[in-house]
């Protein structure tokens, strides 16, 4: 053995191929399976005992182990009826790249070398599907919750005096930002690690719409520079996690404008929706923003995780995170060439190679392609709604703006909040789908999130017809269901 390399390649190399072979099977009968399933005592007591291995097993007896114990337990994303979460269903083009990405083992901190070059083609693209200048800067994270982070840090960096603070501190800097309340939590937790105070994000309330109202935003804005606080930053959502809603974009860019504000887009999975034609309206000023935060995870299918960030003026990101480091100085040729890095752009030295199945995701299925995906989940939460308000037992919570449903059962007599929330549990356990639930005006809402490319009008059919059987089965009472002459076509 040289090192760790194996002392047999052929017999590794057709393990290889067996075990690509099993993965893309298992890929293509996903939905033939259960969505999830609870993971037994024993397997999950097997992993909390399982003694620090002092002699090295074989690689087919752990293949083994992961196809027994792992590969039945996963949280079930890739299945069509994984409904619960804003979480991508992956691609197998995905999981070859992260295969070839694992073989090159390259790190993406800096120097110069062709995955740096796939990474800064990525983000050049990025740039442009999002209707920022070529030149703007970006760089790939784990996901939303980095990208938001360093966005809130290259924005409070832009204030007078900002760059001070990377060596001074905030000291008695009274900086406040703004977001909607039903922001992402990550936007919070990016002011607490920033160390600017999560009471220094001001949470701006909600329209009927579930979008940011602007009136209040400007009262609160301008109560605040009276009490001599130091406004820096808006933060505007496309696509918030309870509803999809997009909070007033264009409005809010030109307001930021006028104010002197940073504004930043958090766009996890609601960004992509400009590559659909239909939906790419409602995201109107997003363009305008100073700096917005995506994920490739989510609607663009690619295997996790692959999280960015994309500033629009080149140098804010640098200005905030750039460091002259003796032990790695920048050269005019060599290895050490090609500055800046992306070190320079984030907190990360160490980087692997999410920019090659973020290059084979946009350059395998093409803007046009996932753009229609967006197009047809947004179709099927359409159709799901249409079933929900056409069933005298189900009620319509929230309006569908993208691709998220809220719903609840309503059954005379019972708690309808615990009763929702039980269902949602029911569902989980039977394998059949995997809603999550949220709590809308006090009420517990069951939450459909249609994000996967494999998800059909006949998958929400198959959930609706197993939610209401449920809830027969839990309430003993027979329930009012929609005809079939009734159904939407």
């Amino acid at each position: 053995m040289a090192g760790l390399d194996p002392e047999n390649w052929e017999e590794l190399r057709a393990l290889g191929h067996r075990m690509l072979d099993d993965m893309l099977d298992n890929v293509k009968a996903v939905a033939a399976g259960p969505v999830w399933q609870p993971m037994p005592e024993s397997v999950r007591q097997g992993f909390h005992d399982a003694p620090l291995p002092q002699s090295g097993a074989p690689v087919d007896q752990l293949y083994h182990q992961f196809t027994q114990q792992v590969l039945p337990y996963a949280v079930g994303n890739r299945h069509p009826r994984f409904m619960g979460w804003v979480h991508g269903g992956g691609t197998p083009q995905g999981m070859l790249a992260e295969m070839l990405a694992a073989g090159l083992n390259a790190n993406l901190g800096g120097r110069d070398h062709a995955p740096v070059e796939v990474e800064r083609m990525v983000i050049r693209w990025t740039a442009s599907m999002l209707g920022f200048p070529e030149t703007a800067t970006g760089v790939l994270v784990t996901g939303s919750s980095m990208a938001n982070f360093i966005g809130v840090i290259t924005a409070s960096r832009g204030v007078p005096a900002g760059v001070k603070m990377r060596a001074e501190g905030i000291q008695s800097r009274r900086l406040v930002g703004y977001a909607g309340q039903t922001a992402h939590g990550c936007i919070a937790r990016a002011f607490d690690l920033a160390g600017l105070g999560t009471n220094a994000l001001r949470r701006v309330p909600m329209d009927a719409a579930f979008r940011m109202d602007m009136d209040v935003l400007r009262s609160m804005i301008a109560e605040d520079r009276a009490a001599g606080f130091e406004p820096f930053l808006v933060v505007g959502t496309a696509g918030t996690v309870d509803t999809g809603s997009i909070d007033p974009l264009a409005d809010l860019a030109a307001f930021a404008r006028d104010e002197g504000l940073w504004f930043h887009v958090d766009g996890a999975f609601g960004a992509l929706a400009r590559l659909s034609a239909e939906y790419a309206p409602a995201l109107a000023g997003m363009e305008q923003a100073n700096s917005i935060a995506l994920d490739f995870h989510k609607w663009a299918q690619t295997p996790y995780d692959a999280g960015c960030i994309i500033v629009r003026e080149e140098g804010k990101q640098a200005a905030a995170f750039a460091q002259s480091l003796a032990y790695l100085a920048r050269e005019d040729r060599g290895l050490a060439a090609g500055a800046p890095w992306f070190c320079d752009l984030g907190p990360d030295l160490s980087r692997g190679f999410r920019a090659l199945k973020v290059w084979f995701t946009l350059a395998g299925f093409g803007t046009d392609g996932l753009g229609e995906v967006v197009t047809r989940s947004c179709a099927v939460a359409r159709y799901l709604a249409a079933r929900i308000d056409d069933t005298p037992c189900l009620e319509l919570l929230a309006p569908v703006t993208l691709n998220i449903v809220c719903f609840r059962v309503v059954v005379e007599n019972e708690d309808l909040d615990t009763l929702n929330g039980e269902l949602v549990k029911d569902l989980h356990e039977s394998g059949i789908a995997a809603p999550s639930t949220t709590t809308l005006h006090g009420k517990r809402a069951i939450r459909a999130a249609i994000v996967n490319h494999r998800t059909t009008e006949q998958d929400a059919d198959i959930l609706l017809n197993a939610l209401l059987d449920l809830a027969e089965t839990r309430t003993g009472k027979p329930l009012h269901r929609a005809s079939a002459e009734t159904l939407p076509a």
